[in-house]
């Protein structure tokens, strides 16, 4: 082959092989333009669909249940998958007598809790939840699956579930004295809780901590314990409820008091089991003092005052709350001023196990509630 042809070839060869790639390039372009529009469009369907179901609850549209169970596909596998009994929304409009006012016993937010009477007669609490955003439904689905699995004597039992349209309902035993925080801070102002009956309520809650934070597999952290998700059943047994908010411990990955949590998706990261010891002593110092937590930390000082006073032997029976004041032993009174000192410290590390708690309790009960203490 002359060099002129050989040449022309060669030409001709680079040309093509420049054109193939130009091609390959245009092609790969339109691809990625195409999946960047269909991603943008479904996007924008699912932006809609949010938009429309916003619309719709703020316009008060009812949902059927079908069409509920499709907003809300995660609650709607509960049943299936045999988490807890599915209750017949006819049987608790029944049993709360149309939902009737009188029978309302607390009110929060999105949740309503009424008092209702089964077909057998069975007294019960239901509570009832607008599940309005994506947040409160997995509340209401945290709650149901993890009410579920609990079988002890100081964490609230339920009975099972039930989903009207946009509305979701927990039925749970009735606590006959209702929430450590009305039973404190309501009308009776703690007249009904004297020094012993507060230990008893102290160590059952302990008790219900130690069941969920060490016993329970995986182990729950509760989150959001405080007063008012302590409930009081007609002897002042104490029961912790409201598990909305509740984590489950994904591993055993305890290194200096932390834990690796795989929560829900409103609550990510990285959470210390010793959080739910921290809200114990917030429990502990109003159990002791008869004030509310956020009064003492209104003033400014006041928390730091708080926590001086717990380990003041002179100063601290100044303090107590005045319908228990000068009804129990002095060292018992500090005793209980260091556990609550102890689990309000700010280094997690440094806050005691709930079963440290817990034996540091028991010889300050009597033995008629549970304790070892003999009066």
């Amino acid at each position: 082959m002359d060099p002129i042809h050989k040449k022309l070839l060669m030409a001709a060869f680079t040309i093509l092989c420049f054109s193939f790639t130009a091609i390959l390039l245009s092609l790969v372009c339109l691809w990625k333009i195409h999946r960047k529009k269909k991603k943008n469009n479904s996007e924008k369907l699912l932006t809609q669909a949010d938009d429309q179901s916003l619309e719709d609850a703020e316009k008060g549209v009812a949902l059927s249940p079908s069409s509920f169970f499709a907003k809300c596909n995660s609650l709607s596998t509960l049943s299936l998958k045999g988490f807890a009994s599915f209750i017949d929304y006819k049987m608790i409009e029944k049993a709360t007598k149309n939902f009737d006012k009188i029978n309302i016993l607390d009110e929060s937010g999105f949740k309503l809790v009424y008092k209702a009477i089964l077909d057998n007669g069975t007294e019960v609490a239901v509570k009832k939840v607008f599940c309005l955003t994506k947040g409160i439904q997995r509340e209401f689905e945290n709650e149901v699956k993890l009410l579920s699995r609990f079988h002890h004597s100081n964490v609230i039992s339920s009975y099972g579930y039930s989903i009207e349209n946009e509305t979701g309902f927990v039925v749970y035993e009735l606590m006959h004295n209702g929430s450590l925080e009305t039973q404190l801070h309501g009308p009776s102002r703690g007249s009904q809780l004297s020094w012993h009956r507060r230990l008893k309520i102290a160590l059952d809650i302990a008790r219900g901590l130690q069941y969920l934070n060490e016993l329970c597999i995986p182990p729950i952290i509760h989150r959001n314990l405080k007063p008012s998700t302590i409930l009081l059943d007609s002897n002042f047994n104490a029961k912790i409820s409201d598990f909305g908010m509740a984590a489950v411990v994904a591993g055993v990955a305890r290194k200096a008091g932390l834990v690796e949590v795989r929560s829900l998706p409103v609550f990510p990261g990285i959470l210390t089991d010793m959080s739910d010891v921290y809200a114990f002593g917030v429990i502990l110092l109003e159990l002791v003092l008869g004030r509310k937590a956020l009064e003492m930390s209104e003033v400014s000082g006041q928390e730091c005052l708080a926590r001086g006073v717990l380990t003041d032997r002179h100063v601290m029976p100044n303090f107590v709350d005045p319908v228990i004041r000068g009804t129990m032993s002095v060292n018992h009174l500090n005793q209980v001023g260091v556990i609550a000192y102890l689990c309000l410290e700010e280094e997690p590390k440094y806050r005691p196990l709930i079963t440290d708690i817990l034996n540091s309790l028991v010889p300050l009960v009597p033995v008629g509630l549970g304790g070892t203490l003999i009066v």
